[in-house]
């Protein structure tokens, strides 16, 4: 059994996304052994809590950020996680964060890297006035949006588009792509080579 820990600044979208498709057997042999936040405020906390999920706030303001890190990879260390993703978590890892669950970290942003990585992705591109969109579920490293790309989604930028309604089509990607890229993971039939991510049968 593998266990997930979950972190968000949020309302977690994604992370209730993971939960459902765990619920529905769409992710076999996972639980969520740990859900934490930086916030106490944040939706997705209150959201865990009645899901009865070990959800826990290791507020990060006033701190140093490898000392916030530390205290939330101890609590990730002691619920035993062996798969970290980050649902709507508006804090960056630090090197030393990332270097303890080397290619154990998953991050999912709302564009199809490299093109407009960090925030609003969604407005970046609808400004730009890309005709194609979508999302990127990736590993974590010790750059901004940058590990190697474990699945995208496309999303078409319609003529009726505003940046608010391309972004909820991209959200329905984005639990769709989530899922799918934990079971790679999971299942642990890949090699990355240099940046490229390969299945393995």
């Amino acid at each position: 059994m593998h266990s997930l820990g979950i972190l968000l600044s949020g309302r977690g979208s994604n992370f209730v996304a993971i939960a459902n498709s765990i619920d529905a057997g769409r992710i076999p042999d996972a639980r969520i052994s740990v859900v934490i936040s930086n916030r106490a405020d944040a939706p997705g906390i209150a959201t865990a809590r009645q899901r009865g999920l070990n959800a826990l706030v290791i507020p990060s303001k006033g701190k140093a950020r490898e000392e916030h890190d530390r205290e939330v990879v101890a609590a990730l260390k002691q619920h035993k996680v062996d798969l970290v993703c980050l649902a709507g978590y508006m804090r960056l890892l630090s090197p030393w964060f990332v270097q303890q669950f080397p290619q154990r970290i998953l991050n999912i942003h709302p564009s199809l890297l490299p093109a407009f990585p960090g925030l609003e992705a969604q407005e970046q591109a609808f400004a730009y006035g890309v005709k194609i969109s979508g999302c990127t579920v990736h590993f974590v490293d010790e750059e901004l949006d940058h590990g190697a790309i474990i699945v995208q989604k496309a999303v078409a930028v319609l003529d009726t588009d505003d940046e608010h309604t391309l972004a909820a089509r991209i959200l329905e990607q984005e639990h769709i792509a989530y899922t799918e890229a934990i079971n790679v993971v999971l299942q642990g039939k890949f090699n990355v080579v240099g940046r490229r991510l390969v299945t393995t049968p």
